[in-house]
């Protein structure tokens, strides 16, 4: 049984920073392709960044230069250091995992999702 649990959401204002973790169990961590996604109200949920097996990154248009996804394997957690936040960050951050992905910001190809962490940006 994997279960993936996220923290570190707030309200914060725009020009400011946060970081997202999400910790892990159930499963062999280093195998798992990782990734944070978020979902405002009446939008489709949109993948944010992602971290493959090897350590390889991805990030969305939207947040390249801005947000940072990292991994560490003796805790089991995935971070996503968000700074210069704006506005249209706004929303609710998800984790997920999943032992393979053809496309790691795709949220059809994850399995297992944690319940979600809320992130406000105020202008």
């Amino acid at each position: 049984q994997v279960q993936l649990v996220e923290s570190g959401g707030g309200s914060v204002q725009a020009g400011g920073s946060l970081t997202l973790s999400c910790a892990a169990s159930g499963y062999t961590y280093d195998y798992y392709d990782r990734a944070w996604f978020r979902q405002a109200p009446g939008k489709a949920r949109e993948g944010v960044a992602a971290i493959d097996s090897d350590g390889r990154t991805m990030y969305a248009d939207s947040v390249k230069g801005r947000f940072t996804i990292s991994k560490d394997n003796a805790k089991s957690t995935v971070y996503l250091r968000m700074s210069s936040l704006k506005p249209e960050d706004t929303g609710m951050y998800y984790c997920a995992a999943d032992s393979y992905t053809d496309d790691l910001l795709v949220p059809d190809e994850y399995d297992y999702w944690g319940q979600g962490t809320q992130v406000t940006v105020s202008s």
